[in-house]
């Protein structure tokens, strides 16, 4: 595994952490008691874009494993 890979996996641990507290605030957001409390933060895009990113770099980090 080179440095640009181990940077890459750990970029993409960051995005899946930041995926997961994304997914907790919007599961948050819809479980609410006062409907008029909206918000304000879009946790479904942070949610997708953050995932998106752990899946391609969490998936360039890996493609050495999978090599022949």
């Amino acid at each position: 595994m080179t440095d640009s890979d181990k940077i890459m996996a750990f970029a993409g641990a960051i995005a899946a952490a930041i995926a997961v507290l994304a997914w907790v605030g919007d599961r948050r957001r819809m479980k609410r008691t006062d409907l008029d409390r909206v918000g304000f933060m879009p946790w479904t895009s942070v949610f997708f874009f953050a995932l998106m990113a752990a899946v391609l770099l969490l998936g360039v980090a890996g493609k050495d494993m999978f090599r022949g």
